[in-house]
């Protein structure tokens, strides 16, 4: 018997189009962790799904798509109402999950919203692509910026809402402006309108953009087919693309959230499998993991990301520039961290707790004990999690010791092979690479690896863009501001003499001469 030509994998992904539908939405492809590692949007389902699982369209797709296909193992679909929706949900999934092989949508750019503050003496709208805790009322976001554009200016003008950027403009204002005479505001800065009229106005241009009124659109639409009956039909054309922007931006949209995002992932049965697979004492409900990030000597940097019940806590994450180590010292620098993290908790325990100094229990039984008799929650997590493999297991325990700390749980997980290391244990521990305990592990892991790099990047770029002068020995935070302010750049301070650097106030010859010498070098 021949055997099949396709992997069942791949049967099983082909056979799975049968269920898509042909209507526009949104794609997950998940790799074998489950984890998202791309996102779309497409108008037709099933056609842009089929592009990646039928055998004839893989060989026409370029490399980058092919990997994408051979790391997919599962993929899912979400229906929308419209094209733009897609995009927007797009957006939002790709902003929150950053898949591997998107590109776009991974910077800060965001969709247009269109803001009136209500509470402004003469409200007007005004776009923005950033949603504040200010008050106001928001609109959006949309997904086409042109047709919001549009919509805006002829709700302006149908409505006499003013677009002048004044607060409170008055009489001195309204002789700079024409928006009054050609007809487009209702002047309510030189009360030609009441403000109670002129706030009335607002609100129904805002009911326009939340599509709760369908009369603008309706006298638009029959101002269209005057024009056509007329033969007129460039004005036709004109209110016909004015009548596709208002629909565009006026039908309901809409409003995507973390809890509409589906996932395959079940965190509680995970903890639970990872608590009878590493054979833990206790449910591991609260987790630490702890990664370095050491991409130069000068910026050697380590993460701690803290998961609570498999889902992570991100207001308790934090960052650590490692200080103590010279070099790049995975090791080194993991004992670090580990003494900085719990030294400071164990500190904080103790101003709260005064009775830990009295105490002869272990110290994370009298931890345990104080904080239940007190109502608080137990500061120490049920699991410590190193990102490496026995060198930094070993420094980590070594530490947790020295601070009283000896009957913690704490694992490495050692990324090569995904081996689990436990103290005490020669040999690792490999979990099945589909079972949930191991995908916990390696969300929190990657999610610790994530923060340390961004962390890194961070001080990178910060590095990159200060002066050149801080590298100077003597040229203080004062010399460099009074010599950038005297010659107005780096550039300049090249091209000055010493003998020019040194008429600078605090600046003596001897300094002069060394700045000199050091910026030639660069």
């Amino acid at each position: 018997m021949l055997e099949h030509p396709l992997s069942s994998k791949a049967i099983a992904l082909q056979k799975k189009l049968r269920d898509v539908p042909h209507k526009p939405g949104v794609y997950l492809i998940r790799d074998r962790f489950a984890k998202i590692i791309y996102v779309g949007k497409a108008r037709d389902l099933r056609r842009r799904l089929a592009n990646y699982f039928t055998p004839s369209s893989r060989n026409r797709v370029d490399l980058k798509t092919r990997a994408l296909i051979d790391s997919a193992e599962d993929y899912e679909w979400h229906v929308v109402k419209s094209d733009a929706e897609a995009v927007l949900y797009e957006g939002k999934l790709i902003k929150e999950w950053r898949p591997k092989y998107n590109i776009s949508f991974r910077d800060d750019k965001r969709f247009l919203l269109v803001r009136v503050q209500m509470g402004d003496p003469m409200p007007r709208f005004e776009l923005t692509r950033i949603r504040r805790e200010d008050g106001a009322r928001y609109f959006g976001p949309f997904a086409n910026a042109g047709a919001v554009r549009t919509s805006l200016q002829a709700i302006r003008k149908q409505f006499g809402i003013r677009s002048c950027r004044p607060l409170e403009p008055g009489e001195r204002d309204f002789k700079h402006c024409l928006d009054h005479v050609i007809k487009n505001c209702s002047a309510p800065c030189v009360a030609r309108i009441s403000r109670e009229d002129y706030l009335q106005r607002v609100e129904q241009a805002c009911e326009v953009l939340e599509g709760k009124s369908r009369e603008m659109i309706s006298t638009i639409a029959m101002e269209m087919e005057k024009a056509a009956g007329k033969l007129d039909f460039e004005k036709a054309a004109s209110l016909r693309n004015l009548l596709h922007d208002l629909r565009e931006t006026s039908k309901p949209m809409k409003r995507f959230t973390r809890t509409t995002l589906p996932s395959g992932i079940n965190p509680r049965e995970d903890i639970i499998e990872l608590r009878d697979a590493l054979g833990l004492s206790q449910t591991p409900r609260t987790m630490e993991c702890f990664d370095i990030s050491n991409i130069s000597d000068n910026h050697i940097v380590a993460s701690m990301v803290r998961f609570r019940d498999g889902v992570p806590e991100r207001e308790s994450y934090r960052r650590y520039r490692i200080t103590s180590t010279k070099g790049q010292n995975d090791f080194a620098s993991m004992a670090e961290v580990i003494r900085r993290r719990y030294r400071r908790l164990l500190g904080e325990a103790a101003q709260r707790f005064s009775e830990l100094a009295d105490t002869q229990e272990q110290t994370e039984e009298a931890l345990k004990r104080n904080s239940h008799f007190h109502g608080k929650e137990n500061p120490l997590p049920d699991l410590i999690i190193v990102d490496g493999g026995k060198g930094q297991l070993g420094m980590a325990c070594r530490e947790l010791q020295t601070l009283g700390l000896h009957d913690q749980q704490i694992i490495g997980l050692a990324k090569e092979f995904e081996e689990i290391y436990r103290p005490g244990e020669s040999d690792s521990v490999r979990l099945d690479k589909d079972s949930g305990a191991l995908r916990l592990l390696q969300r929190i892991r990657d999610e610790a690896h994530r923060v340390a790099n961004g962390y890194n990047e961070l001080l990178l770029r910060r590095r990159i863009s200060e002066s050149q002068l801080d590298d100077i020995p003597g040229v203080s935070e004062a010399k460099k501001k009074l010599l950038l302010k005297e010659f107005g750049s780096i550039t300049r301070l090249r091209k000055a003499s010493a003998t020019e650097l040194a008429a600078t106030p605090g600046i003596s010859a001897t300094l002069a001469t060394l700045i000199q010498e050091q910026l030639a070098k660069r």
